[in-house]
């Protein structure tokens, strides 16, 4: 596996999976092993993107970090604390440092945008109504909903309830984010909008984000690290932005290699272009 470049390595793991395996019992009495003896680190601060094929294990593994799925075997660290280790009530308090935004964004149809984003903070019962009512405000602002906050979801666009859906992770001030495929139900305007958006969350408050996905471009666009999964195992990792390497263990790096150079080709002066274009054919 490729090593990380050393600039993320010296950043504390905010992430870190020692040996997690996850298994599933198939109808047919099967046994499918989701996560093999799978270990990693995410720095603190990090937008770091988890691809592979369908079935690779990358969604299982996402939820392995919140415990939304149990590991058979291994530990999970967020924050330094073991969440394997946690009572059920040490547990939920624990989630409220992880935000969680999903495919289908998973709010409450009957419930205002507002409503929706003060969600996490009420079930605690630890806030007032001022500092609810401040903290849901900053936070539709952090996603340029600040005048929809008393719309309902019916009444918006398919890329505003996904912003809605993150402010609402983002409520509870998390050091992490989780994000499962959220742009898959998205055209591609409204994704370049919202990885926009993501970006600048994690420049202006520096939550840690991690985003699966199956798109190759959400990752060249958005993401510093990748990590790329096959059949439950961890393959290849390394820096979006590092040079092109020659030695790429997989497809998918290979391909994600050529978008950045791609990129890069397109931000040159038109003569430039061409010529470093003839270079990188010949």
């Amino acid at each position: 596996m490729s090593s990380p470049p050393l600039a993320a390595a010296k950043k504390p793991p905010v992430i870190r999976l020692e040996s997690v395996q996850k298994s599933f019992a198939l109808p047919n009495g099967e046994v499918f092993d989701a996560v093999r003896s799978l270990s990693l680190e995410i720095p603190e601060g990090e937008v770091f993107g988890l691809i592979g094929k369908s079935g690779a294990g990358k969604s299982t593994l996402l939820r392995l970090i919140n415990l939304l799925e149990r590991p058979d075997a291994g530990k999970v660290f967020v924050g330094g604390r073991d969440l394997t280790t946690l009572s059920r009530r040490e547990l939920r308090d624990t989630r409220q440092n992880i935000g969680m935004i999903f495919q289908q964004f998973n709010l409450l149809q009957n419930a205002t945008v507002f409503d929706n984003v003060a969600f996490p903070l009420r079930i605690h019962g630890r806030h007032s109504r001022a500092e609810i009512d401040a903290r849901v405000r900053e936070c539709l602002e952090l996603v340029g909903l600040g005048e929809k906050s008393y719309s309902y979801p019916a009444q918006l666009s398919g890329g505003q309830k996904q912003r809605v859906a993150i402010a609402r992770a983002l409520a509870p001030r998390p050091q992490v984010l989780l994000c499962d495929e959220p742009t898959s139900a998205l055209d591609s305007e409204t994704t370049r909008a919202l990885l926009e958006t993501l970006r600048d969350i994690n420049q202006k408050i520096g939550v840690t984000i991690v985003i699966v996905t199956h798109e190759l471009s959400v990752v060249e666009v958005l993401c510093r690290q990748v990590a790329i999964l096959e059949l439950g195992r961890l393959i290849e990792q390394f820096a979006v932005d590092a040079a092109p390497s020659a030695e790429r263990e997989t497809v998918l790096g290979r391909e994600i290699d050529a978008l950045v150079r791609r990129r890069e080709r397109e931000a040159l002066p038109q003569p430039a272009r061409h010529a470093a274009g003839g270079l990188a054919y010949a």
